[in-house]
């Protein structure tokens, strides 16, 4: 891998999106996947340690490289959950590119973190474990669950495919507080056996050691394209359509009045009881949404008198 200067981004390029790939005449894929915009979006939101600035920004990519691996309609999420004073961090990918993410930590525990980078943060979980959720819009809902034994959240998530799923994976993840980058390689399951006459059974080997050259300032910086020609420019790669990802939250007016109408007449009579409205807030986006007594009480069709 050549370690010549990176150059910088031009404006112009796209600074959200996931580029496919194929290696031709082989069962390989992957995803790369540069985020810009919507994680300084996202980081503006609250104002997080620099651990956990690039903590989100690791579980940013790695969701929406995750979420390109699936054939539905709905939504992908990794979260980051244990005990202590850092209790959680997820982020989570829908199939139409909207992402979002969001931590939860004790504002006053200044030696919370040791450093600046993203397994600080993943240390100073106690029993960490990572979820990944997968929430279609139809059908069942599936949860895995993976062990983080002092391992970087890239690997976690290689060994959750390589375990459950079956499916050989590379991942690399990082994030420099600006901006995240992610590349995933798979090696998915032959069709039939007749593949086995043509197979190139060096090549996932090849892919390992070349993949692990990557440097995350390459990653972040590099326009995809060049990225894919350095590393594998000998292999037959077919580049498939880039696609956009973007900052998106599900937070709505008609979400808020639905768990409204959830939680009942009575408690909102009782919420109403000690305060002049009904403050809900989202913590994505910091929209913040108002009930005063005549809109709360005509979700359920009633008339403040």
């Amino acid at each position: 891998m050549s370690q010549a200067a990176i150059p910088p981004v031009s404006a112009a390029a796209p600074t959200d999106l996931r580029q496919r790939f194929l290696i031709d005449h082989s069962p390989v894929r992957g995803d790369l996947v540069q985020l810009g915009d919507s994680l300084r979006t996202i980081l503006q939101q609250r104002d997080y340690p620099p651990a956990l600035q690039r903590l989100l920004g690791e579980l940013l990519a790695g969701a929406a490289l995750l979420a390109s691996t699936l054939k539905l309609r709905g939504r992908l999420s990794i979260q980051v959950q244990g005990s202590g004073a850092f209790k959680w961090a997820m982020a989570e990918c829908s199939d139409a590119g909207d992402i979002r993410a969001l931590a939860e930590w004790d504002t006053e525990d200044a030696g919370l973190f040791t450093g600046a980078a993203a397994e600080h943060a993943m240390l100073a979980l106690e029993s960490p474990l990572v979820f990944i959720n997968i929430e279609p819009d139809q059908g069942e809902r599936y949860q895995g669950i993976v062990e983080l034994k002092g391992q970087t959240l890239a690997d976690s998530l290689a060994g959750y495919y390589d375990q459950s799923a079956q499916i050989p994976t590379l991942l690399q993840l990082a994030c420099d507080g600006h901006q995240a980058a992610g590349l995933l390689v798979q090696l998915l399951p032959r069709d039939n056996a007749i593949e086995d006459d043509v197979v190139d059974y060096d090549l996932w080997p090849r892919l390992q050691q070349l993949t692990a050259t990557i440097t995350a300032d390459e990653l972040i910086h590099l326009p995809p394209t060049e990225t894919l020609h350095r590393l594998y420019h000998e292999e037959p790669v077919r580049v498939l359509e880039q696609e956009n990802l973007r900052f998106g939250c599900t937070c709505s007016q008609a979400r808020c009045e639905a768990a409204l109408q959830q939680v009942g007449e009575e408690a909102v009579r009782e919420i109403l009881a000690e305060d002049d409205e009904i403050r809900m807030d989202c913590q994505f986006c910091n929209t913040r949404y108002r009930f005063g007594p005549e809109q709360a009480l005509a979700l359920f069709g009633l008339h403040v008198s």
